[in-house]
């Protein structure tokens, strides 16, 4: 298939450039902290009826939590991804309009945000942690378009017929759109879960729950991705594999969290 025509730029005007994966990560904050307010506001929800802070705070967070992505996200691709350029061109570190953005430290960035936050409500850290399990998947879906739509993060070459022929690909070969299967599997089939289990099955009501099967799903979903996506190409495939990459390897203490969460949330009782 062909790739779609689509710009990564959203609006030019003269020397303002808006771009769809800024957009993306801005709508995925506002449309979760908005989604948050649909479970914030519904006390019988949580544990003991008592949701980790008022549902008119959110928006006080979502400042935080876009600063915690922010920091995060570019801190953690530095280490992670690209350390020896970044050692040698430290300015460079500053230079988010010409990307590199990690999950894995955006991840850290927006739970020590929230951590900082919730100490400020006196509201339990593990029920603010279920809070953004249960909307996190929502940037996660909309930032992965966005990733398509700037034609990177492509995968291996492959002959299904939704094999898309990506512009920015040297070698001009069908391959998988892996970022739109981390948008469906990691997005939007995850959202969909967690939206059951918090809506339906009582999660909220251990604390610790719902974070930890975000966890857990979210590694599985990733590393299950990765077996087609190509990896960064600084860094290729780790300990002589052809297989194993650095989004395998830090998804590791993202599945080991999740399950003592879980472990931790079913050992105590009911809310």
């Amino acid at each position: 298939m062909p790739f779609p025509p689509l710009s990564p730029i959203a609006l030019e005007l003269g020397p303002l450039v808006i771009r769809w994966y800024a957009l993306g990560y801005l709508a995925g904050v506002f449309g979760g902290a908005w989604y948050a307010t649909t479970l914030l506001s519904r006390e019988p929800l949580w544990a003991n009826n008592r949701p980790p802070f008022p549902s008119k705070a959110i928006w006080d967070f979502a400042f935080w939590a876009i600063v915690g992505i922010v920091l995060g996200g570019r801190i953690g691709y530095v280490l992670f991804y690209n350390l020896p350029f970044y050692a040698a061109n430290p300015g460079q570190i500053i230079a988010l309009w010409d990307g590199g953005m990690s999950f894995h430290g955006g991840l850290v960035g927006i739970v020590a945000a929230m951590w900082l936050f919730v100490r400020r409500h006196n509201g339990s850290v593990l029920s603010a942690l279920d809070l953004l399990g249960a909307i996190a998947t929502i940037g996660i879906c909309l930032v992965r378009i966005t990733n398509f739509i700037n034609a990177e993060l492509y995968g291996a070459p492959t002959d299904l017929p939704w094999g898309i022929i990506f512009p920015t690909d040297p070698e001009q070969l069908p391959r998988h759109p892996t970022q739109l299967y981390e948008a469906g599997l990691e997005g939007l089939l995850l959202f969909l879960v967690v939206m059951l289990g918090t809506r339906r099955l009582g999660w909220l009501k251990r604390p610790g729950l719902t974070a930890g099967i975000f966890g857990i799903g979210y590694a599985l979903g990733r590393s299950l991705v990765e077996l087609w996506r190509l990896p960064d190409a600084q860094l290729g495939y780790l300990l002589g594999t052809n297989w194993l990459t650095m989004g395998m390897v830090l998804n590791l203490p993202v599945l080991a969290a999740g399950i003592a969460l879980v472990a931790y949330a079913m050992a105590r009782p009911r809310g």
